[in-house]
C-alpha cells in the first residue's frame, strides 16, 4: 500500500497533533485556579481510582537541535537536587488531597533526559512517591533513556522500582544525520543500552524514530532500519519530524530547503514502514509499529488502548497528575500546564503553590469531541447515535469527510466513521476534517505543523 503523490499533495497541510482536545492553542484565556484544579483532579480519581502520574525531568548535557521539547541545556548537575527537592514538594500537594494511600496504575518519566540525573537521586524521587502510594498489580512504569547518558546502574535502578518498559531517543542511526542534528551518541550505545534493559528484565523496550529529518535520505532510513531488524525491539514510535521554527528556537539551525518535505517525506515513511513490515512490525494507532505479542499491540486489538500527554498506553485513567516544569496535568474534563522556566517552577513551588500558568475548563461538547477524536486515533472508528448532542455538534463536517471517502481514506456510514488502511497516514487530517474547533479557528500566523 504506497501512498499516491496526489494524496500527498492534497492532505498535506498544517494540522494539530491532537495531543490534547482542545489543543494547546485553543485553550481558553482564563487560568484554573489551584482550588478549582484539585477538586477536578479529585473528583476525576473518586469516580475512576488510579492514577497516570508523569514527571517531566528537563535537563541534557547536549541541544539536540531538531527538539521541540521543554529542556535547559547544562552540564551542572548540581541543578538535580534542588529540581527533585521541588518535584517532590509539588507532589506533596497533591498527596495531601488523598485521605488514604493513593492507587499508582501508570508512572512515566519524560524530558528532557530523565537519565541526566544520577540513579540515586531518581531513587530518592520515585521511592519518596511510591513509598506512600499503592501500586497498581498491572502498572506500567516506564522512561526516556539518552543512549549517552544511560548507564546499567539506572536500568537496575529503575528496573527495581517497578520499571518494565524503556524508550531509548535513537531517532537515527546515521552519523552523518546524527552530527547534522547534534545528537551525541553511537550504535554500540544503543545495542548496549538494548542488551542490558533484556539481561536485567526489562519486558517492552522501544525505539524512537523520526522520518523527515534535515537531510535525511532513503539509505539513512534503509539503514536504521536494518539496526532494528538486528536489535528486535518490541515497540517503534515512528515520527514525523515537525520543522516549527516559530516554536522551537533550535530548528533555525536548518532553513526549510534542508528538510524533506511532500513527496520526498512521504517516500521516507513509506520506505521505513515496508521495512518495519517486513520484520513483523504492525502499524497501530498514529506513528506507532509494535511486534505481534507486545502488550500495546494486544490492547490495540482488544479496543482497549488509550492515549494521553504519555502517548499511547494499556492503561485508561481519567485522573492524570503532571509533575514538575512544563508538564500537562488532566483530569477528562479540565486541563492544567505547570510553569515551564526552571527557576520560577522551583520558586513558586517552594512557596507551597501548584505551578499552574495554563489550562482549560472543558465544556460538555468539547468532552464528547475529545472521545470522538481518541476512538479515531486509538480505534480506528467512531460512531454516535443519530438523535444526540454528538451528532449536532459534528453534522456540519460530515461533508469534510466526502472528498476522504473518495480517496479511500475513511468509510462513513449509518453515524460510523472508520479509518482505512491508507488512512493510518492521514489520521490527522481526518480528526482536523469533524473538529468543530479547527474548523472555525482561523489564524494568520502558523499555530500546527504540516500533516506529513
Amino acid at each position: 500500500m504506497d501512498i499516491e503523490s496526489t494524496l500527498i499533495s492534497k492532505y498535506n497541510k498544517a494540522v494539530p497533533r491532537y495531543t490534547s482536545y482542545p489543543t494547546v492553542p485553543h485553550w481558553q484565556s482564563k487560568v484554573p485556579t489551584q482550588n478549582e484544579w484539585l477538586q477536578a483532579m479529585k473528583k476525576a480519581y473518586d469516580d475512576a481510582p488510579g492514577i497516570s502520574l508523569y514527571i517531566h525531568l528537563p535537563f541534557c548535557e547536549a541541544l539536540c537541535t531538531y527538539c521541540g521539547c521543554n529542556k535547559r541545556i547544562t552540564k551542572n548537575h548540581g541543578v538535580e537536587q534542588p529540581y527533585i527537592d521541588a518535584v517532590l514538594k509539588e507532589w506533596s500537594i497533591y498527596r495531601a488531597q488523598f485521605d488514604t494511600k493513593p492507587l499508582i496504575k501508570e508512572l512515566h518519566l519524560g524530558g528532557g533526559t530523565p537519565t541526566f540525573f544520577s540513579p540515586s537521586e531518581l531513587e530518592r524521587l520515585l521511592s519518596s512517591i511510591l513509598d506512600d502510594c499503592i501500586i497498581d498489580p498491572d502498572h506500567e512504569f516506564s522512561f526516556e533513556a539518552h543512549p549517552n547518558s544511560t548507564n546499567r546502574d539506572h536500568l537496575s535502578s529503575l528496573y527495581d522500582l517497578g520499571f518494565r518498559r524503556i524508550s531509548i531517543g535513537v531517532q537515527d542511526v546515521s552519523p552523518e544525520i546524527l552530527k547534522a542534528i547534534n545528537r551525541q551518541q553511537t550504535c554500540e550505545e544503543v545495542r548496549d543500552l538494548t542488551q542490558w534493559s533484556r539481561e536485567i528484565g526489562y519486558t517492552s523496550v522501544n525505539y524512537d524514530i523520526i522520518y523527515g529529518l534535515p537531510f535525511q535520505k532513503p539509505i539513512n532510513v534503509s539503514d536504521t532500519a536494518e539496526f532494528i531488524a538486528e536489535m528486535k525491539p518490541d515497540r517503534i514510535a515512528f515520527y514525523s519530524y515537525a520543522h516549527v521554527p516559530w516554536k522551537s528556537a533550535s530548528q533555525r539551525a536548518f532553513t526549510i530547503d534542508d528538510v524533506p518535505s511532500g513527496k520526498s517525506k512521504s517516500e521516507l515513511y513509506e520506505l521505513g514502514r515496508r521495512l518495519l513490515e517486513a520484520e513483523g512490525y504492525e502499524a497501530i494507532g498514529m506513528d506507532h509499529f509494535c511486534l505481534t505479542e507486545e502488550a500495546l499491540n494486544q490492547s490495540y486489538k482488544a479496543g482497549k488502548m488509550h492515549r494521553n500527554f504519555m502517548g499511547y498506553t494499556s492503561n485508561y485513567t481519567k485522573c492524570c497528575i503532571a509533575l514538575g516544569a512544563s508538564s500537562i496535568g488532566d483530569s477528562w474534563d479540565m486541563y492544567v500546564q505547570n510553569e515551564k522556566h526552571v527557576e520560577t517552577y522551583q520558586e513558586v513551588v517552594n512557596e507551597g503553590r501548584l505551578p499552574i500558568v495554563k489550562g482549560h475548563q472543558l465544556t460538555a461538547t468539547e468532552m464528547n469531541m475529545r472521545k470522538h477524536i481518541l476512538n479515531l486515533m486509538c480505534k480506528d472508528k467512531t460512531s454516535w447515535p443519530s438523535i444526540s448532542k454528538d451528532a449536532i455538534a459534528i453534522a456540519p463536517f460530515l461533508p469534510n469527510l466526502d472528498e476522504m471517502v473518495e480517496d479511500g481514506l475513511v468509510r462513513y456510514e449509518h453515524n460510523t466513521i472508520e479509518i482505512s488502511d491508507k488512512g493510518k497516514y492521514f489520521i490527522r487530517n481526518i480528526c482536523a476534517s469533524i473538529d468543530p474547533i479547527f474548523q472555525n479557528t482561523k489564524s494568520e500566523n502558523p499555530m500546527f505543523s504540516k500533516a506529513i
